[in-house]
């Protein structure tokens, strides 16, 4: 939940930095806390609002209050939407802690099941989105030709989107099994992941096509920023944890 957190907060400062460059006004700190606070909730406990829609109403009307202060309106009303834009895009990342909460049970005599069912599910995640991004890498570099969505990310191609597919797929498959669970559901599951991950990479490029960024940050010398780390991550996670709810409780 720590680390969650602390790169929710990395993430959404990032955001908002590539946000201001993109020409849309915001009020980065509140935006950032109520990221943060977003994340925190499922982690804190059920409370009084298990859905968390309270916590999601008072960082709308916060940020509401905090745009009346722009003296144009037309300045407050895109620093409203993109306050809340901004925090509700970071706090995706919370998921994952979710997805330990949410997380069907693993058998104890199932391969993986040391593991709990927590961090079971969290490390098919993280493979899944590994697998993923390493398949399309090597297929599309020894294989791509068409490619798609130029205008978001020149380097995508059909046949990495494919090879990123396949790969992802069979290693939710064996980790299904780890976690004594029907590897069929692979089939589903894996390309879900697959496009949800490479939807979250492509919403980052948007955003950083928007602020004519190449990176979100400086923080990771000669990988970017924080939010280039975890973009796929901000799609997949919510993905997974809702099928896993879905098909296994």
């Amino acid at each position: 939940m720590a680390v969650v957190a602390l790169a929710t907060g990395l993430a959404a400062f990032e955001i908002f930095q590539l946000l201001h460059a993109a020409g849309y006004p915001s009020l980065s700190w509140l935006g950032i806390a109520f990221a943060v606070a977003l994340v925190l909730d499922p982690a804190i406990g059920r409370g009084v609002d298990p859905s968390g829609m309270l916590l999601l109403a008072t960082g709308t009307i916060l940020a509401a209050v905090g745009a009346f202060t722009r003296t144009d309106p037309r300045e407050g009303l895109p620093t409203w939407f993109a306050t809340v834009f901004g925090a509700i895009y970071a706090s995706l990342l919370g998921f994952i802690v979710r997805l330990g909460h949410e997380a069907p049970a693993v058998p104890a005599t199932a391969p993986l099941g040391g593991l709990g069912a927590d961090r079971g599910w969290i490390v098919l995640l993280i493979l899944c989105v590994w697998a993923y991004d390493t398949g399309a890498y090597f297929v599309g570099k020894r294989f791509g030709k068409r490619r798609f969505l130029t205008h978001l990310s020149p380097s995508k191609t059909y046949a990495g989107l494919i090879g990123g597919i396949v790969a992802a797929t069979v290693v939710v498959g064996v980790v299904l099994i780890g976690l004594g669970r029907p590897p069929v559901h692979a089939l589903l599951l894996g390309p879900l992941l697959s496009l949800a991950a490479q939807a979250g990479d492509l919403a980052e490029s948007m955003l950083k096509r928007a602020a004519g960024a190449k990176d979100s940050g400086r923080l990771i010398p000669g990988h970017g920023g924080i939010l280039d780390r975890v973009d796929s991550f901000l799609f997949a996670a919510p993905v997974v944890t809702l099928y896993a709810i879905a098909a296994f409780r």
